[in-house]
């Protein structure tokens, strides 16, 4: 069996080992090495990847006992090769993944919650628990835990013998009975977990909770550790940066800039809402009754704004009232309404003089309409049902 090099030193990140086996797979080559300090996928942490000399590792499995590195390349039986753990990657793992076991030994001691679900995704983890949080016991909860992050506090991780293991109280989601490996943080957290941690909690890093939401009766946290909450603040502020410029505001007062604007918006909104309706009458009042079919091009106002003015043409003529938006190029969108003919049963006649689709009830109908605005003007007055 491969020697578990991770569970030893989980720093251990460059080393020589000896190729007991190499085959062809369906994703390349299967690498056996007699030792490794490259992670399997477990423990909610993806696989480590890296180099086996030359051969590039891009996932690691263990599957029946045996630990398969899937690589690109054949590499010679027998041989020793060096390898070499995409450093940077493991660490930044090690740091959400010790942070969050701090974030769940510290909700579980407080409000006796428990971890039921935990995925490590590129950009953040996702941690659910099975009770429900607001806002001040998520405060304190980040507090707490970047207050262990700041005193620097043993990470242990080790196998106990089966009289300690079953003296101690340990969270776990599996009901385990050998080969149970410990992760103990302080006296903060102790929890079964096969992945690789940091040795001391300074390690870490910041650890910021980024959104919160309920789900499935608890709560579903999203956080990030380390080097990926620098990456997460920087990008947070390179936008907030963006946005205090565009709205002439200091980095710290844009809430209150957007919602001044948004508040601006929906005054300009009404008014504007004030406005189409004074523009409707107008354009309504100005057309003369006519014992016909009455058709128009209006691309000023809103769809809301059109039908309106299509409901008090209706009483300007004996036929329809039709009304369409749009340009030859791109098309016509209309709206007909009528008081006396019924026009969801003659919708596929007059869609079918326009070049349209649409329909609606015996009173109005609307949809598009694709031939130019001649050809419609011309069918519309001219029809007769």
């Amino acid at each position: 069996m491969t020697e578990k090099l991770y569970y030893a030193d989980s720093h251990l990140h460059e080393f020589d080992a000896v190729v007991t086996d190499c085959r062809e797979d369906k994703k390349g080559y299967a690498l056996i090495l007699d030792k490794t300090a490259f992670f399997p996928e477990g423990g909610g942490q993806n696989a480590d990847t890296g180099f086996a000399g030359e051969a590039r590792i891009s996932d690691v499995q263990e599957i029946n006992g045996e630990i398969i590195h899937y690589c690109d390349r054949a590499v010679e039986k027998g041989s020793t090769v060096h390898c070499v753990l995409d450093w940077e990657q493991r660490r930044r793992r090690m740091q959400n993944h010790s942070g969050e076991h701090i974030v769940s030994g510290i909700t579980h001691n407080l409000y006796g919650y428990n971890n039921v679900g935990f995925h490590m995704g590129e950009d953040c983890m996702t941690i659910d628990f099975d009770g429900e949080l607001d806002s001040q016991q998520l405060e304190l909860i980040e507090r707490l835990a970047n207050e262990a992050v700041r005193d620097n506090l043993a990470v242990k991780a080790y196998f106990p013998e089966k009289e300690e293991l079953e003296a101690l109280d340990y969270r776990s989601k599996l009901e385990l009975t050998h080969d149970v490996r410990i992760v103990k943080i302080g006296e903060i957290d102790c929890c079964a977990c096969c992945a690789p941690h940091v040795k001391m909690t300074g390690e870490i890093g910041v650890i910021k909770i980024l959104e919160s939401a309920r789900h499935r009766g608890g709560i579903r946290l999203s956080l990030v550790c380390g080097m990926d909450a620098l990456d997460n603040y920087r990008l947070i502020q390179k936008n907030n940066t963006g946005v205090s410029m565009l709205l002439s505001s200091k980095r710290d007062k844009t809430a209150e800039a957007v919602e001044r604007i948004l508040n601006d918006q929906t005054a300009y909104k009404e008014r504007v809402a004030e406005l189409s309706a004074e523009l409707v009458r107008f354009k309504a009042e100005s057309c003369e009754y006519t014992d016909g079919n009455i058709c128009i091009f209006d691309n000023s106002l809103d769809e809301v704004a059109l039908r309106e003015l299509v409901n008090l043409l209706m009483d300007k003529c004996s036929g329809i009232a039709a009304a369409f938006s749009g340009s030859d190029e791109k098309g016509y969108r209309y709206i007909i309404g009528s008081r006396s003919i019924d026009l969801r049963k003659n919708a596929s006649v007059i869609n079918s003089g326009i070049g349209g689709r649409g329909g609606g009830k015996s009173s109005m109908i609307q949809g598009s309409a694709a031939k130019n605005a001649a050809e419609i003007d011309a069918y519309i007055k001219g029809l007769s049902i």
